[in-house]
């Protein structure tokens, strides 16, 4: 229903509805009561599927906060962990300048 091919074969319809009950058989006159309760009818299914849809993506949407949270933590646990070996080099080169290990030049 949010295509361009439906819009354009609605207003379609609406136009052929209206031109046929113009000419001299008409089974639904001028006001178009009919035509009136297929609109109805058809705003109330547009309705009932927008409320799906919108239902749908919010599930698509919490599965990816879902996804990005997860990946966050595994990034996190990763940079702790370097941080801690980079912690332990750090101890390392000061306890071989404390030493007095030669260093390059």
């Amino acid at each position: 229903m949010g295509s361009w091919g439906f819009i354009g074969g609605f207003l379609a319809f609406m136009l052929v509805w209206a031109a046929v009950n113009l000419m001299a058989f008409s089974w639904d006159p001028y006001p178009y009561i009919l035509l009136n309760l297929f609109l109805s009818m058809l705003a109330g299914l547009q309705g009932a599927i927008l409320l799906i849809a919108a239902k749908r993506q919010d599930g698509i949407a919490a599965a990816l906060a879902e996804h990005d949270y997860e990946t966050n933590v595994a990034a996190k646990q990763e940079l702790e962990e370097l941080m801690e070996i980079n912690r332990l080099q750090l101890t390392l080169i000061r306890e071989l300048r404390a030493l007095g290990a030669p260093t390059e030049k």
